[in-house]
């Protein structure tokens, strides 16, 4: 019996050595690749984003690509307002630049702040925030996959699961238009 004992808890041992691995490797994106863009007619034209819906659609001249649901700021209701409000910014912006070294897996920079949203903060006496972003899960998170839809858990941003950023990160390129809708 105690060598039943001695087993099990060796391969305990070595089941939290792989998993600790499998997430070090994930945090420091060992073997991590960009995807490089599609053909430009399987590219989105068009980002749209429904916050009420937890839904980010990929468009072209009007046509649905592809449909994806998302998590939101961890205070998702309104406009963002300020840095560290935990809000999801509402509006038209652009994709401003790809990131493949993300501390996401991958993102898409949103172009906010807009002028206006510098100003109304600068009224308010406060930062804007900044560094919002389509991405997928923080690295040494992968693991969450789709449970990460449980709740809003992103500063600002419109959170993915890894494979599903993946594919959007292929189909948007620098300057699409994204709305960003209540």
């Amino acid at each position: 019996m105690a060598r039943r004992g001695r087993n099990a808890a060796v391969v305990g041992g070595l089941a939290i050595l792989a998993s600790g691995a499998i997430v070090l490797a994930d945090f420091l994106q060992l073997g991590r690749t960009e995807p490089p863009l599609v053909a430009e007619p399987d590219r989105a034209d068009r980002v749209l984003v429904e916050k009420a819906a937890r839904r980010l659609t990929l468009l072209r001249e009007g046509r649905v690509l592809a449909t994806y649901p998302v998590s939101l700021g961890f205070a998702p209701e309104g406009h963002k307002a300020r840095e560290g409000d935990g809000r999801t910014p509402e509006g038209l912006y652009a994709i401003a630049f790809r990131n493949p070294r993300s501390v996401a897996h991958l993102s898409l920079k949103v172009s906010y702040p807009a002028p206006a949203d510098e100003a109304a903060a600068r009224a308010g006496g406060y930062p804007p925030g900044g560094d919002i972003m389509i991405h997928g899960l923080m690295n040494g998170f992968s693991w969450l996959g789709r449970l990460h839809r449980l709740m809003d858990w992103t500063q600002g941003c419109v959170g993915v699961t890894n494979a599903e950023m993946r594919a959007i990160y292929a189909r948007v390129d620098v300057g699409t238009p994204i709305e960003i809708r209540p």
